[in-house]
């Protein structure tokens, strides 16, 4: 009784130790920071194209009114501030603010504020065109609605660099710290891809064209997507039984491939030519770049660091006196390393 009383313990605090460490341990935020510049950018992007079109989706002339889009969305609770905008300056206020929002969050510019207003506002979007909502918008929401809880804007910002003219006589303070909220963002990134991932493959399942491999020559033979003209594989129908293969066994294993060290460089390889070729090949560009842009969660910020900074490293006496100032924070308790069968190492 005794050993398995010991055996429960040892797997239960092996559970939470995982836990804590998968969660709450302090990140560096690199990352974070350059998936907060794409992704600014791409919410910059995607909300000025509604500029030269704003009247005929906003306000009272828009083609679909409140009440038309209020029919679509059933009983979920759905408001928007452009319910109010019924005149056209109005409207325009709310666009002005949206794309000011968007913008500073690209250059890292009162980030945490620009994080908030961001997401809202694009979410308001999404309340006020359902109609017009598709996958794009959907990842724009979730990555904008991540960032507002990481330190985005520590690195490669507005200011970071503001940060560092306050405190350029103090090498500590103008030090950019691992935080627990950065890594909870990128955790967050990371398991909504694992979700959105394993469902897309699974409901691809549903089609016969996915087991047969011919499901990529739909999409290749539809004019209305065309952008690269790839109808010659026509000839080739074994290349496009591979491809098609390749893809669905992908999406379905990609919650299990991208955790382990060994496959991830593997998994994130096949995101690339996945991507692109929904990008280029598709006519879907924007929302092949911000798939990648999420896909970038998973790439460690030393590598980052080292690909954008000149001295991505502390050196040894600043890691030292920045680690005695800020000591490493305990969000929850973490048992005791065991050294039987269930402690982790």
């Amino acid at each position: 009784m005794k050993l398995l009383m010991t055996y429960i313990r040892d797997v239960f605090g092996s559970l939470r130790q995982g836990w804590n460490h998968f969660w709450f341990t302090p990140q560096d935020p690199a990352t974070l920071s350059l998936i907060r510049i794409a992704t600014g950018a791409m919410l910059f992007y995607t909300h000025l194209v509604w500029t030269s079109q704003s009247s005929n989706f906003f306000g009272s002339n828009a083609w679909l009114s409140n009440d038309a889009v209020n029919s679509l969305g059933g009983s979920g609770f759905h408001w928007t501030p452009f319910w109010l905008a019924e005149a056209t300056g109005t409207v325009w206020v709310l666009h002005g603010f949206t794309l000011a929002a968007c913008a500073a969050l690209m250059f890292g510019f009162q980030t945490r504020l620009a994080s908030i207003c961001a997401w809202y506002m694009t979410v308001s979007y999404a309340h006020r065109l359902p109609t017009a909502l598709y996958g794009l918008d959907q990842i724009n929401g979730f990555l904008s609605m991540y960032l507002m809880f990481g330190d985005c804007g520590a690195r490669y910002s507005v200011d970071a660099y503001l940060k560092k003219l306050r405190f350029a006589d103090s090498a500590v303070l103008s030090n950019v710290r691992p935080t627990v909220g950065t890594n909870i963002s990128i955790r967050m990134i990371q398991v909504h891809l694992c979700v959105l991932y394993f469902f897309a493959g699974i409901s691809k399942l549903q089609g016969e064209t996915w087991w047969d491999g011919s499901a990529l020559w739909g999409a290749i033979a539809n004019r209305e997507y065309q952008t690269i003209d790839l109808t010659w594989m026509v000839y080739h129908p074994r290349l496009i039984n591979l491809l098609t293969h390749v893809t669905i066994v992908w999406e379905i294993m990609y919650c299990a491939t991208i955790w382990n060290r060994h496959t991830r460089p593997v998994t994130l390889f096949l995101a690339i030519p996945v991507h692109l070729g929904i990008a280029f090949s598709f006519g879907m560009i924007t929302f092949g770049t911000i798939m990648l842009v999420a896909n970038f969660s998973f790439v460690s910020p030393m590598l980052v660091r080292s690909l954008f900074e000149r001295n991505p490293f502390p050196t040894d006496n600043e890691a030292e006196e920045s680690a005695s100032v800020v000591p490493r924070p305990k969000l929850l308790d973490r048992p005791k390393e065991r050294s039987g069968r269930g402690g982790w190492r």
